[in-house]
């Protein structure tokens, strides 16, 4: 059979109506809803539709079965290595669902994810937001339009997966106590990120439980590496042993500061990271760092949206979950030791041994 589309254009469900001597909407229903066209005509127009080298158009499913098969993700900075494995995740339980993931980055803009979000209304079947930048009623509102989860981001009912930096920054607060550490810093990241508060947040909290630590609040910063440079300069000013930092972003641009002007990690100064991004490991030094499965992250928020998307396919258990924990841990690496000594003390003992 000759391809009905000619050469200059590709075949249209009109060509294999026409050829299988059926109605349009008859090859619709035998393409996306198989079940409701007799099983001979459905064959039939199946093997007319492969012949002709017929692709059915993402607009033409969405038409006929209220679907187009897509997710979008929206990050708020493609290039942090944060995201790499997310991405993975959620791209490989996607298509093994049969969908197609749409990524989007926000540039870390409310305004850009706003409207983002709104020209991806019909364009896709549901939306992962990952650290939104939007308000608790922004993304309530959108949730009401749509299926939706969010990663890193609490907002009312809005089904979520929520990565549990908490214990890994408890580990590290006991860690840089235990090695002698008595005054922190905390780099805080963008004032609109709900990660960046939940951390200071929980550092603040534990403090009564460990006496003799404070804990100073430096920034904000932007999450990039480029911000490593006024950290350190902010964390040498507060007189800090160690620091807690956003991101590690941030920490490896300390790293690479404090390589740059002399100064000793971890002898002068302890860092600790947050996310284990890829190169966190293999930076100079290795960075101490809350670790958390990051792939895995991306996986169960997309379990999650698909139950939402089809609530058959899942159990009513899954389609009722609207927070989902995920554990960390502290890694300790090169980046964090001993409190250095005071100045003070070291010219005290050299005078007793005088």
């Amino acid at each position: 059979m000759s391809e009905a589309g000619g050469a200059d254009r590709p075949a249209t469900i009109g060509d294999v109506a026409a050829a299988a001597g059926v109605a349009a909407s008859t090859v619709s229903r035998a393409l996306n809803n198989p079940g409701r066209v007799n099983a001979r005509t459905r064959e039939r127009i199946e093997k007319i539709a492969a012949e002709l080298n017929y692709v059915p158009s993402t607009q033409a499913r969405a038409l006929s079965s209220g679907r187009t098969r897509t997710v979008a993700l929206l990050v708020p900075d493609i290039t942090n290595p944060f995201y790499f494995d997310l991405i993975r995740g959620t791209q490989h339980q996607l298509k093994a669902a049969g969908y197609t993931q749409l990524l989007v980055d926000t540039e870390e803009s409310a305004e850009v994810e706003a409207e983002a979000l709104d020209r991806l209304r019909t364009a896709t079947d549901g939306v992962i937001l990952t650290a939104s930048r939007l308000t608790d009623d922004q993304i309530i509102a959108t949730h009401r339009t749509r299926p939706m989860v969010t990663i890193n981001r609490n907002a009312g009912t809005v089904p979520t997966v929520v990565i549990d930096t908490p214990t890994a920054l408890r580990q590290a607060l006991d860690h840089l106590l235990a090695l002698g550490h008595r005054r922190l810093a905390y780099l805080g990241g963008p004032v609109n990120s709900f990660s960046n508060g939940l951390r200071w947040k929980t550092l603040a909290e534990e403090l009564s439980a460990r006496p003799g630590l404070e804990i100073v609040r430096l920034g904000p910063f932007a999450p990039t590496m480029t911000s490593g440079g006024p950290a350190v300069e902010a964390v040498l000013n507060a007189e800090a042993t160690g620091c807690i930092v956003f991101n590690d972003l941030i920490a490896i641009g300390m790293l690479e500061r404090c390589r740059a002007r002399g100064i000793d990690v971890p002898g002068q100064l302890s860092i600790v990271g947050c996310d284990d991004i890829f190169g966190a490991s293999f930076c100079h030094p290795p960075l101490t760092t809350c670790t958390a499965p990051i792939e895995r992250v991306g996986q169960v928020a997309t379990t999650m949206l698909l139950s939402q998307i089809n609530p058959g396919l899942v159990g009513r258990a899954q389609s009722r979950r609207s927070l989902t924990l995920v554990p960390t841990h502290l890694t300790i690496r090169s980046s964090s030791g001993p409190a250095p000594v005071p100045v003070v003390a070291e010219r005290s003992r050299d005078k007793d041994r005088v």
